[in-house]
């Protein structure tokens, strides 16, 4: 069951109704409601991931309540470590078990028989990155006594199984989403409307941009001996648009969903785009993500020379890239990601934009065109090594690009520029505020809006492309 289905139209409509106009007056029922109707959501994929999030649920449960009844250090750390135990080890097997296995028969491969090794058929299970960084996120905060330990096993299984953002995010932070579910809530139709605007503004970059995108853009990566340089160039563009609307609209569409339903969900994509260096991408890009690593490994990497912070930012990137995926790619592009990101910290520039570009003028500087055009490209280019299966294929691909056929006319299919034009054209205009059609402020009149709604809806009806689940389902 995906965003863009019937199904969840159907689904979210009855959980509504039932949600509001059944439940409205019950916190306990209303979070039952959240609970069984989460687990539906993330049954449809296969009832048997069912069995992991509730047992991460029931032992980070079970770890705080223990953890609230003990003043002493070593046994609440004992908890803390059967937690990150019990978490890390059923996501490092289940996502990273043949990637260590398959190393390991290369390396032993001169001395052993590689046959004498079999391959478990593991499934990986749809949102488990996701959520276990949820639930770590109480564990280790109810240890550092950031949060108090709840003894309310509904509503911690209903934070940890929100269906709005449980399979591809926002990863939020227990101190944030739990108390949440602890106090009443009150439907506010200004901000279901917001809400619905937000999920309307992700079916579009979804359904119309991304999808259309990313059929081409896979019919010129699979056939790229025999493209043009320019049109590969030009391909990646198309592609690094698809992955950047496929994975913001999914949040869009969350983070609309949970206000639908009286929730705030963090904000995970802030026009990164528009970023004039690459650290400000990185603020601006998957936030809730980095920002989770910034708020629980960074403390453990100690140390503020420069050095030191280098060291821990190629840590922190090669993890970050580790997290998506068990291929020597995905850790190549970490890698990459850290390596463009040094002469800003030697350079003392890594944070210097604190405003959004072009803050209270119409267009940007030639300068400010500059770091944008200059920033994006060098994210399009190492982004190829997050496309491709294999290291050498993403090194074949760099080499088709950087030939001389890179100075011939691209060949693409003008409506993906039509689209891609208007989502670039709408996120500038509303680079200040929460999502693209955030109208506060803004003096719009009813015809106006329902306007846009109207021909974003036609859009989507007329133009939308073969339906794909959510890119990031598969990490």
């Amino acid at each position: 069951m995906t965003f863009t289905s019937l199904e969840f139209a159907a689904f979210l409509a009855i959980f509504f109704a039932l949600y509001w106009f059944v439940f409205q007056r019950s916190l306990k029922w209303q979070n039952v409601l959240i609970l069984v109707g989460s687990y539906v959501f993330y049954g449809w994929w296969d009832w048997r991931f069912l069995t992991l999030i509730f047992l991460s649920s029931l032992v980070d449960f079970l770890v705080g309540r223990q953890m609230g009844k003990t003043t002493d250090e070593r046994h609440r750390k004992y908890l803390l470590w059967l937690s990150l135990g019990v978490n890390i080890g059923v996501l490092g097997l289940f996502k990273y078990f043949h990637f260590f296995l398959d190393n390991f028969k290369l390396l032993i491969s001169p001395v052993y028989d590689l046959e004498a090794f079999s391959t478990l058929d593991i499934l990986l299970p749809v949102g488990i990155s996701f959520y276990t960084l949820q639930t770590l996120s109480y564990t280790i905060d109810v240890y550092r006594r950031k949060i108090e330990p709840t003894d309310d096993a509904v509503s911690f299984f209903a934070f940890v199984s929100f269906f709005p953002q449980l399979v591809a995010g926002p990863i939020e932070r227990a101190t944030s989403l739990l108390p949440q579910f602890q106090r009443q809530r009150v439907f506010d139709p200004a901000k279901a409307a917001d809400g619905c605007r937000q999920i309307l503004w992700g079916l579009f970059k979804k359904m119309v941009v991304a999808d259309n995108n990313g059929v081409h853009f896979a019919e010129m990566f699979n056939d790229y001996p025999n493209q043009d340089g320019s049109t590969l160039l030009l391909s990646m563009i198309v592609g690094v648009v698809q992955f950047y609307c496929d994975f913001s609209g999914y949040s869009d569409i969350a983070i609309g969903t949970g206000r639908l339903l009286g929730f705030d969900l963090m904000k995970n994509f802030d026009y990164p785009f528009f970023s004039r260096n690459i650290s400000e991408l990185w603020q601006k890009w998957h936030i809730s993500l980095i920002s989770w690593f910034r708020d629980y490994l960074s403390p453990l990497l100690k140390g503020h020379s420069k050095p030191k912070l280098a060291r821990n930012i190629f840590i922190i990137f090669i993890i970050t890239g580790f997290w998506h995926g068990a291929n020597w790619t995905f850790l190549l592009w970490g890698f990459l990601q850290a390596l463009i990101f040094m002469p800003l910290l030697f350079r003392k520039k890594r944070r210097k934009f604190r405003k959004p570009v072009a803050h209270g003028r119409v267009l940007p500087t030639w300068l400010e065109l500059w770091q944008m055009g200059s920033t994006f490209m060098t994210f399009v280019l190492v982004a190829i090594f997050f496309y491709s299966p294999t290291v050498a294929e993403g090194f074949g691909f760099l080499g088709q690009v950087f030939s001389p056929s890179l100075f011939t006319i691209p060949q693409r299919p003008s409506f993906l520029v039509s689209f891609t034009l208007v989502l670039f054209a709408v996120e500038w205009v509303q680079r200040t505020r929460e999502h693209g059609l955030d109208f506060t402020g803004r003096d719009l009149s009813i015809t106006q809006r329902f306007g846009i709604y109207f021909a974003l809806i036609f859009l989507i009806v007329m133009f939308g492309g073969v339906p794909s689940e959510f890119i990031y389902f598969q990490f």
